[in-house]
């Protein structure tokens, strides 16, 4: 259905009462998609055979490098989706589909925290501390006001050069190890600060649904590397 509204003004020209419904409807439909995430990810898991269809996504560098690149083309297509300013339904189907993406590729990870590694603890554990730093993060940025949108071009250059180790180690086959996870976990929290400060100062009002899903992708990053470490130290 289309609605015809405009962009709007920016949260933080906006009035209290309609800023504070915005930054509501955003951590509201980030809490749904979380819990969208964790239910579907569970859902996949309990589904007879699964672990042939993961045994097909990492079998081999390539097949791996292929579902990286069809995660990285419908993410593109779900963020466009989100970010629509004439219709509300093309919003939330875009914000559905980056959780759909976002489950799948998630699935071998998930898979070996919740069957393959003997210490049950690691997938609380890991969204505990996801949801504790990402919580400390925001909080921080929403109680200071302070605008990170200078981070902008820093994450741009650290995202590209961590997407080439990637590709790289994908190809050649060489682990990254515990100090790139780490170092991912820096550029994830920085990526928080990012789009929480871009969601109180720039995001329009009517825009909740594209800045839900901006920060859901920061904080799956976030889940991604620590939920990697903490497998690591366990192994």
């Amino acid at each position: 259905m289309s609605y015809g509204y405009d962009l709007g003004i920016p949260a933080a020209q906006a009035q209290a009462d309609e800023r504070a419904t915005f930054i509501r409807r955003t951590y509201g439909h980030l809490a749904v998609a979380i819990l969208g995430f964790v239910a579907l990810t569970a859902g996949l898991c309990s589904i007879p055979g699964i672990e042939g269809f993961i045994a097909k996504m990492t079998q081999s560098q390539i097949s791996w490098l292929v579902v990286m690149g069809m995660f990285m083309f419908v993410s593109w297509i779900a963020e466009r989706w989100a970010q629509s300013n004439t219709s509300l339904g093309m919003q939330y189907a875009g914000l559905a589909l980056y959780v759909v993406a976002q489950s799948i590729v998630f699935l071998p990870l998930i898979y070996i925290a919740a069957f393959l590694i003997k210490d049950q603890t690691v997938l609380p554990t890991a969204g505990i501390l996801t949801l504790g730093v990402f919580g400390g993060l925001s909080t921080a940025v929403l109680v200071t006001k302070k605008d990170f949108s200078f981070l902008g071009p820093i994450l741009s250059v650290a995202g590209w050069l961590a997407l080439a180790f990637i590709v790289a180690a994908v190809i050649f086959g060489f682990s990254l190890g515990l100090i790139f996870s780490f170092a991912m976990v820096a550029f994830a929290s920085a990526a928080i600060l990012y789009q929480t400060s871009n969601v109180l100062h720039y995001y329009p009002t009517n825009m909740y649904v594209a800045a839900a899903l901006a920060l859901f992708a920061a904080v799956a990053l976030l889940f991604w590397y620590i939920l990697r470490i903490l497998i690591a130290t366990r192994e």
